[in-house]
């Protein structure tokens, strides 16, 4: 077993009803009045920004809102954010909204108290001293960010995804509340939950995984595999949506303290190049690489088969693994995940740009099989050519 470290600075609180209790939460925490929210314009279209202002205002919190946050958030917004919360003088930030939202917010703590791009503190532990304190309340059960010390952030000039990891950045306080995504679309549901759950698959077999992780990684499945197709067909279905939340911050524990690896690279880098929801590109690639993996750790990955319930132990690991790959495919099929060739703008002279890009994301080295720019390029054109045919 390899040495590692196990650190989670952040107090975490989940139930039902727990976002109207935010403002009680803040004042616990002791980090100032003044309330710099980040969040995007769905999040203030439907209301929730005017509760949680009128809760906070009502007890004694002066606000400022920043909905200025794409999906795939912008480097250039993060700057624009960071300069507004160091107007305000924001003794704190709250995030409200998907992993973008709290992305964004984390590097809007950062660049309050630097200064600077998100590009000037990318890679690890790149943060030299605290930032302003974040407490994040996620919308939707995917990216686990109210837990994670990753911002993962889009160079608009490159058009590459950048990740600042550093533990600074994790949020002080996370306040969960799956009443929050009674009403999040069938699609969105979809592509958060398929994130979610390669968290935790890749959490689990990545060369940087171990005892502790690897429990969460298994227990994270263990929510959100059974519950992703009920509350995708029925998003009223409370108990389906609550473990789906569970699930998901308990993998973003998981892979925050292992690593992602080559699904994640991959969908990063189509993120960047063709804005592509994250979690979308995550389950289009996730079976061809878990197919590619399998032979560096066949019992890892024949755990999972049968941790989901799809293999048994009278299975061998090769079965079980097949099992797998063929769930993960038809799941993105019953969530109606759109198939790579699909997408808009994807263009297959760009899969060598796309591979290089891949290539070089930090968590490569991570991946549970040694793999090569040139195996990232038969990835995409595998995926693609099976999209094609199928589309046919």
């Amino acid at each position: 077993m390899n040495p590692f470290d196990f650190h989670l600075p952040t107090s975490i609180k989940i139930g039902v009803g727990h976002f109207n209790k935010t403002a009680e939460y803040l004042a616990e925490q002791k980090v100032g009045k003044r309330v710099f929210i980040v969040t995007d314009p769905g999040i203030e279209q439907i209301g929730l920004l005017d509760k949680l202002e009128n809760s906070l205002q009502g007890h004694g919190f002066t606000t400022y809102r920043f909905t200025k946050v794409q999906p795939n958030p912008r480097d250039y917004d993060c700057v624009t954010g960071g300069k507004e919360a160091n107007d305000f003088h924001a003794d704190c930030i709250i995030a409200l909204g998907g992993g973008s939202v709290i992305d964004a917010a984390k590097a809007i703590a950062i660049l309050q108290v630097l200064g600077g791009t998100p590009q000037d503190y990318a890679g690890r532990n790149q943060v030299p001293q605290a930032v302003t304190p974040l407490i994040a309340i996620p919308t939707t059960a995917g990216t686990g960010a109210e837990v994670t010390r990753s911002s993962v952030i889009t160079d608009s000039t490159k058009k590459i995804k950048l990740t600042i990891k550093d533990v600074k950045i994790a949020p002080l306080l996370a306040i969960i509340d799956p009443e929050l995504t009674y009403n999040l679309p069938a699609p969105l549901t979809a592509s958060t939950g398929m994130d979610a759950l390669v968290h935790a698959i890749e959490a689990y077999t990545c060369k940087l995984s171990n005892p502790i992780a690897d429990g969460l990684a298994i227990q994270a499945m263990k929510f959100i595999y059974p519950n992703l197709r009920t509350a995708f067909n029925d998003g009223q279905h409370s108990k389906a949506r609550e473990q789906l939340m569970i699930g998901s911050t308990i993998a973003g524990m998981a892979f925050s303290h292992a690593d992602v690896a080559s699904v994640h690279c991959m969908a990063e880098a189509i993120g960047g190049l063709y804005d592509t929801p994250h979690g979308i590109a995550n389950s289009m690639f996730l079976p061809y690489v878990l197919e590619f993996n399998a032979q560096a750790d066949p019992l890892k990955h024949a755990t999972i088969a049968r941790t989901i319930g799809i293999a048994t132990e009278s299975q061998s690991n090769e079965e079980a693994t097949a099992a797998l790959v063929a769930e993960m495919k038809k799941l993105a099929t019953d969530l109606e995940i759109p198939s790579f060739s699909s997408l808009p703008n994807v263009n297959p002279g760009d899969f060598d740009y796309l591979a290089d890009s891949s290539f070089h994301n930090g968590s490569t080295p991570s991946n549970a099989r040694t793999i090569t720019k040139n195996d990232y390029l038969n990835l995409f054109q595998s995926a693609w050519e099976v999209s094609v045919l199928k589309n046919d």
